[in-house]
């Protein structure tokens, strides 16, 4: 049956609640009683522990507790802009605002009934093992075996349900496009392979790309409305041969990518591409020349190619790219020259992150000339390269780009590494795997930083794709939570849903399967490892649902800066979006209790 979340669903959950929020205290009074109370339920539960209460459920009670009293401090609301406590007494008193979602009072059912201790996790878990506290040695250690292989039967059943371009018929489909894609463009199969013939064949319109995939008239007319507006587009005919059929297929991860929806066009209204307001990571604020951005010591990102083959939507940098392979990408030589110099001057500067726009459209010797400058400079220790062309454009990665790249290791001395986004087990493909091998084979490391946008949330989506790649030789490093831009309202998801995944999917994986960091990315501060309570607060709920939180920079305990307030989005919201994709909410419950 379908749970209602309002205002008289909460005033049921708790007497105790009802009574402090109604008395003939003044606000501040009921404050101090509610936070009591919320002390108390802690203690309490800690100290007489109810034997019909799980470990499990302490946690939940401990976890919620600490929800409840960042909530309820008057700094959080000052720093909010908002009071929940002001919303609960006006409900409790029969004047509930009308404006409050259901997904704001679904957040404060769940957080009730949690401190209250009517969530037990323990009863919400996948399998239920027999009580073995008797045995000891050998004989618990047989049957702790077998209940693991039924933990792994579990998550080998689970991730085999996305299927990636490895898969025997998703391969035989990709030759199909091929086909169709070689014969639109009048070329014969010797052209596939070469990069200069697929960065000749982008397709930047809908008619072409329409002629490389099976398009819906959605696509096709959003296609239109982004050029109309401006908004930079461009698929890569290789990228446009993991399209299969439109609509909620096996492929909509895929086309997410780069096939703008309604909500991302209408965002780009009226407003201007370079405009500040368009940089949502600060870098005006962190670049002190030209090409450079600084946000930590020992590490600078240098930007001397400024497009891509193809864009993504969710690109950080989209507010200043025009296009793919945009005349004017390539960074002037005077502004190269000068960053590479104020590189050499700056000793505490020990690695250099080459990103961009993608740095491998750029020809080999212009890659080869960086790196040889970089590469003079004696305090620089690592040279990373960022590109998505290994899932875009892998017939780049040549023998010759490789043996460049490979040139400039120097073991002890001086390490090469790519960054690299893939994004969904679609993408790894037999061409894919054969760049990542080239490059492996080389002695130099790759690793992935993933995006947890909506298109890789299911259930164990996002830890098939680590399965996959890792096997591939690439090691997992981020999981990105999206950033707050507007325009990619429809690939956010809350940030209990990346920590849920981290704490329950991943986690039932092998290490080196598993072990990436998931990250918010702070706008003009840098990464936030949401791993780590003592790096966030969770200080409101709005009244559309989403949560307000308080990051902490990184450097806090050695330098003073200021913190970060950010939303996410509402839970409800989301799960029902899982709903009408054919995703069971109750799979996701626990989601409601990761903060």
């Amino acid at each position: 049956m379908k749970t209602e979340f309002t205002p008289q669903l909460f005033l049921s959950i708790s007497e105790e609640w009802n009574n402090i929020l109604k008395s003939g205290k003044d606000f501040e009074e009921k404050r101090i009683d509610l936070l009591h109370h919320i002390n108390h339920r802690q203690f309490f539960t800690y100290s007489e522990k109810d034997p019909s209460m799980h470990d499990l459920d302490l946690v939940i009670i401990r976890d919620c507790a600490r929800a409840w009293r960042g909530i309820l401090h008057p700094r959080s609301e000052h720093l909010a802009g908002f009071s929940v406590l002001k919303e609960l007494i006006n409900a409790a008193n029969g004047k509930p605002d009308p404006e409050l979602s259901e997904d704001f009072w679904g957040e404060i059912c769940h957080l009730v009934k949690g401190i209250e201790g009517r969530f037990r996790q323990h009863e919400n878990t996948e399998f239920t093992f027999a009580d073995t506290s008797e045995l000891k040695g050998r004989d618990a250690a047989q049957v702790r075996s077998d209940e693991l292989d039924m933990i792994h039967g579990y998550l080998e059943e689970k991730m085999s349900k996305f299927k990636s371009g490895l898969d025997e018929d998703v391969k035989e489909k990709r030759k199909s496009n091929v086909k169709k894609i070689l014969n639109f463009t009048g070329s014969d199969e010797s052209k596939w392979n070469d990069w200069h013939w697929q960065l000749q064949h982008i397709a930047r319109d809908e008619k072409t790309l329409s002629g490389y995939a099976n398009l819906s008239t959605e696509e096709m007319e959003h296609i239109k409305k982004v050029n109309e507006a401006g908004i930079p587009f461009g698929v890569t005919p290789y990228y446009a041969s993991l399209f299969f059929e439109p609509g909620y297929g096996e492929d909509r991860s895929v086309r997410a990518q780069v096939l703008f929806p309604e909500s991302y066009i209408n965002s780009f209204h009226g407003s201007g591409r370079d405009d500040y307001v368009n940089d949502f990571m600060l870098e005006h604020d962190t670049s002190p020349v030209n090409l450079i951005t600084r946000r930590y010591p020992g590490i600078v990102i240098l930007k001397p190619y400024n497009s891509c083959p193809q864009i993504c939507v969710y690109c950080q940098r989209n507010w200043e790219i025009k296009g793919p392979l945009e005349d004017g990408a390539m960074a002037d030589e005077k502004d190269l020259s000068a960053a590479i110099e104020w590189i050499k001057k700056h000793y505490s500067i020990t690695e250099v992150l080459i990103t961009g726009g993608d740095p491998f459209v750029m020809s080999d010797e212009r890659i080869n000339d960086i790196l040889e400058k970089l590469s003079k400079i004696d305090h620089i220790e690592r040279i990373r390269i960022g590109s998505r062309t290994p899932v875009t454009l892998p017939m780049r990665f040549t023998d010759t780009l490789c043996d460049i790249l490979a040139s400039y290791r120097s073991p002890g001395r001086r390490e090469i590494s790519l960054m690299t986004h893939i994004q969904h087990p679609y993408e790894v493909t037999p061409d894919f795997v054969k760049a990542i091998e080239k490059i492996k084979n080389r002695g130099i490391s790759v690793y992935n930083q993933m995006v947890f946008t909506f298109f890789i949330s299911r259930r164990f989506e996002a830890a098939r794709l680590r399965s996959l790649i890792r096997l591939c030789g690439v090691d997992p490093y981020y999981s990105f939570y999206p950033k707050g831009k507007l325009e990619t309202a429809d690939y956010r998801v809350p940030i209990a849903r990346l920590l849920q995944e981290q704490k329950e999917e991943s986690r039932l994986m092998p290490g080196l399967s598993r072990t990436d960091e998931p990250v918010y990315n702070v706008p003009g501060l840098g990464k936030n490892n949401l791993n780590a309570w003592q790096h966030r607060d969770f200080i409101s709920i709005k009244k559309d649902g989403s949560r307000i939180y308080e990051f902490h920079p990184w450097e806090k305990k050695i330098a003073d800066q200021k913190t970060y307030v950010g939303t996410d989005v509402p839970i409800l919201d989301y799960l029902k979006r899982l709903e009408s994709i054919g995703e069971t909410k109750a799979a996701y419950e626990s989601i409601w209790y990761y903060f």
